[in-house]
């Protein structure tokens, strides 16, 4: 029985839930019949969630190859006449957004919402961009929760206006409404269905030049049409009773704003949107001229401010605007209370005790590390290795996203350049051309599905000579271990065909192609050192499964292993401490090498002779 069955319960049941859970009620409320996905943080526990239940719930769940795919399975579903739900990090639009510009113009039969999840302050994330100008991009209508509650409530609500307008819905929550617990109140539940009958219909669904050229003119009325519904929603809401100082708001900066409020004391009338594109002229004109005065909070970009400000001119309208365009407000970053209340005092010349974290404790640092026994951690000192040994000069090492971007960190120092999904390949087809530099690029296992085999392909073709390194662990880790076609099973746990990595490598025309286990050491130097000489392209799979499954697997199997160190047989020669680099590892005020028994998880990398050369590192007995 799984613990997320609770979110099958019955209406008016009250329930304790992560955003992204409620957004998984809502979906089931909604009557959602086809849900697909490529994880990404902060939108992963929404499919994660899904994985567990949807069978029971009676929902088509997937984890897609990539977004774009993600999207083409929820457009198609809702073609059919299914209501349809993709969901994905802000980045995974970018990759989706051929499939999704082309959906404005198309429209939809039944419901169908796009999820972004925005990651102000980068968390998790390779950059802060705010996708609320796709929905403008596209003429399509924003959704924009600030609480579980709302999440729930206006996932329903978007499903709803998909369908009586035609258009699909971008529905865009960021970390904190996503990764926010609160109590939600559970609704009626739809009626879902996952199949239906496609009925042909090519001028609508075929955009082929002729029919863009229609759909645009019918995309501009139906945006048209939209605004209407925009001024007459229920998630556009003013709270307040006639105060002078007035502030529009939207998503989860709203939840920021009521807390400095409610410590400063100040009064304001507030006009929170959840509907907030196409905007509700009429709302926002009448609070422009009912207060000389007004704030715009928004996280990321001047989005809404930028619209009002328009408003506000062609209205002729002289209320004095505050925001980021004129450095009122912070541009970048997520908002907390403290960083609202830092306006207020620029703005009424008032100072507010700021912090309640005393700001003289400095903390130290504390970067993320690869896990005792990743097996990352072996395939990148079997790098260094390999470059001392060829004395390889200035060799560069494109990298990508994943658990192994913490190649960054020292001692390894195996990332020179990411830019996105997959781009380990294409930017070391580019390195490889205009350096006579060694160039060694790593990509995981479920990157490379997503967007690393078209790079492949690409250097295989143009005769670009690189090492690519596929760091394949079984999973998608870093977004919470999800499955990848690399794996027998699929999205709903069921056995699935699993996709070889090294016979599509062969395939792509690839001729140095080594698979290699990274707890072998020997080996893999070995593999990588051939590779590094091969005159072409090689690619060397590094295979071995996450250190998190493994230890679970060892814990259910009741066959922990740990290791110690010798202190008779140690030199303190160091190489464990500073050049492999597993947490594990400590030093003692008396200078003395230890392993931390509750860290080690015994994958014995350590003990081989390319790390101790002494073999001091032993394994302890039963």
């Amino acid at each position: 029985m799984s613990g997320y069955d609770t979110l099958l319960g019955e209406e008016n049941e009250k329930h304790f839930l992560l955003g992204n859970e409620a957004i998984v009620r809502g979906a089931i409320e909604s009557g959602v019949g086809v849900a697909a996905t490529y994880p990404g943080t902060p939108s992963s526990e929404v499919g994660d969630v899904l994985s567990k239940i949807a069978k029971k719930a009676g929902i088509y769940f997937e984890y897609s190859t990539n977004e774009i795919v993600a999207l083409e399975v929820a457009a198609s579903a809702a073609a059919s006449g299914i209501r349809a739900f993709t969901f994905m990090k802000h980045v995974g639009l970018n990759v989706a957004a051929d499939a999704f510009m082309s959906v404005g113009y198309a429209g939809t039969k039944a419901g169908l919402v796009i999820m972004t999840g925005d990651d102000p302050s980068m968390f998790s994330s390779q950059n802060e961009q705010d996708n609320r100008h796709y929905a403008e991009m596209a003429f399509i209508p924003l959704i924009e929760p600030s609480n579980p509650q709302e999440a729930k409530d206006f996932l329903i609500y978007s499903f709803d206006l998909s369908e009586k307008t035609g258009s699909a819905v971008l529905f865009r929550t960021t970390t904190r409404v996503s990764h926010q617990r609160a109590n939600v109140t559970f609704g009626k539940k739809m009626e879902i269905k996952n199949k239906s009958h496609f009925i042909r219909d090519q001028n609508k669904f075929v955009l082929v030049p002729a029919n863009a050229y229609v759909a645009k003119d019918k995309l501009i009325k139906r945006f048209e049409n939209l605004k209407e519904f925009s001024e007459n929603s229920p998630l556009n809401v003013i709270y307040g009773n006639g105060n002078e100082w007035g502030i529009i708001t939207a998503g989860a900066a709203y939840n920021s704003v009521m807390d400095a409020i409610n410590i400063s004391g100040l009064k304001f009338d507030i006009l929170k949107l959840g509907f907030s594109n196409p905007m509700p002229e009429r709302k926002i004109i009448n609070f422009l001229k009912d207060h000389k005065s007004v704030i715009i909070f928004e996280e990321l970009d001047p989005f809404i401010e930028s619209k009002v400000r328009i408003i506000a001119q062609m209205n002729n309208i002289n209320s004095k605007i505050y925001g980021k365009m004129d450095s009122y407000v912070p541009w970048s970053y997520e908002f907390n209370p403290d960083r609202v209340l830092a306006v207020f005092s620029k703005l009424f010349n008032i100072n507010y005790s700021i912090s309640t974290v005393n700001q003289d404790i400095k903390l130290p640092s504390r970067p993320p590390v690869l896990c005792p026994g990743c097996p990352h951690r072996a395939t990148f000192y079997a790098v260094k290795l390999v470059s001392k040994q060829l004395r390889l000069k200035d060799p560069i090492f494109p990298n990508d996203i994943g658990c192994y971007t913490l190649g960054i960190q020292k001692p390894y120092e195996e990332a020179d350049y990411l830019l996105c999904m997959g781009s380990s390949i294409g930017s070391g087809c580019g390195f490889s051309k205009t350096t006579d530099q060694k160039v060694i690029s790593f990509i995981g296992d479920s990157t490379f599905f997503h967007a690393g085999i078209p790079g492949l392909i690409n250097a295989v073709h143009n005769g670009h000579k690189f090492v690519l390194i596929i760091l394949d662990n079984r999973t998608t880790a870093m977004t919470g271990h999800q499955p990848n076609p690399g794996l027998p099973i699929n999205g709903m746990r069921e056995p699935a065909p699993e996709i070889s990595i090294e016979e599509i490598v062969k395939a792509i025309g690839v001729r140095y192609v080594k698979t290699v286990d990274p707890y072998d050491l020997k080996s893999t130097i070995i593999a990588i050192r051939e590779a590094v000489n091969f005159d072409g392209m090689a690619v060397v799979i590094s295979k071995r499964e996450c250190a998190l499954l493994r230890d679970a697997e060892m814990i259910r199997n009741k066959k922990w292993v740990r290791y110690h160190i010798n202190q008779e047989k140690c030199t303190r020669c160091m190489n464990c401490v500073l050049n492999f680099s597993c947490p594990a590892f400590y030093v003692d005020k008396d200078g003395a090498v230890l392993i931390d028994p509750v860290l080690c998880d015994g994958c014995g990398v350590c003990s081989q002779p390319q790390v101790c050369g002494f073999h001091a590192i032993e394994r302890d007995e039963p």
